[in-house]
């Protein structure tokens, strides 16, 4: 594949790859690539691993200067892709591994969090929900997702709050499963990778489709409730608002 999102299969694991150049900014155009990576692997690969190819950074999130612009169809257009591809992750066939390496901000949060098993280094960098610091409400169907995965008071202190966590904290909130040290992400991908092909891939499907069935319910009922363009067009002038960083 080229473009940002490259995809290499090797011995029936799919290594998804993140690299924009800058930050991997999850603009429509960047997630529809994901998307298809996910399509060209599907049902041929025994594990897919989503990874960022930047240092410092899994992905800055949504692109914040769609949203500044005011652009309601933009925006619908973006976030509805981001909303689309985290519920495909949630119940895509084939265990998941995300791996965090540097800086996740929303949208990068929510495809660590609809992945099976999140994979996290040590060091100065963070990951949650932050909308609210920069004038943006988190979408519901985001915050259903979060609900899923996180610890209720480390869920709220996030999503209303904006608070974002460094690997230890995020690991005690439930948006990591495991933390290693930067030079021991390799091995330890590893050892997990060999562990998820050995599970049954049929049990280990059904399973993840009952456990996450309310939960993906609740996620389809709130994009079809809040990610229209009449939802859009309605809240345009707040989104408007954003404040960028490095603003005022």
């Amino acid at each position: 594949m080229t473009g940002r999102v490259s995809c290499e299969v090797s011995d029936g694991v799919a290594h998804i790859n993140l690299n924009d150049g800058r930050v991997n900014v999850m603009s429509a155009s960047m997630l529809g690539e994901i998307r298809r990576a996910l399509d060209r692997v599907e049902g041929n690969t025994d594990v897919v691993v989503l990874r960022s190819g930047r240092p410092g950074i899994f992905s800055a999130g949504f692109d914040l200067k769609v949203f500044a612009a005011g652009d309601a169809s933009r925006s619908l257009e973006m976030v509805r892709a981001g909303a689309e591809l985290a519920l495909r992750l949630m119940s895509f066939a084939s265990p998941t591994i995300g791996v965090m390496e540097g800086h996740a901000f929303p949208m990068g949060t929510f495809l660590l969090l609809a992945c099976d098993f999140r994979l996290g280094a040590r060091g100065p960098h963070r990951m949650g929900l932050n909308e609210v610091a920069i004038g943006i409400a988190p979408p519901s169907f985001a915050i259903e997702l979060a609900r899923s995965r996180l610890h209720p008071a480390w869920l709220s202190r996030t999503t209303t709050l904006g608070e974002m966590y460094e690997p230890d904290d995020a690991l005690a909130a439930g948006f990591l499963d495991r933390i290693v040290a930067p030079e021991l992400i390799d091995s330890t991908l590893a050892e997990v990778t060999t562990a998820l092909r050995s599970i049954h891939k049929p049990s280990h499907s059904t399973a993840k489709k009952r456990l996450r069935q309310l939960t993906m319910e609740a996620m389809r009922a709130a994009i079809e409730r809040e990610l229209t363009i009449s939802a859009y067009q309605a809240s345009n002038s707040a989104r408007a608002a954003v404040v960028m960083p490095g603003a005022g």
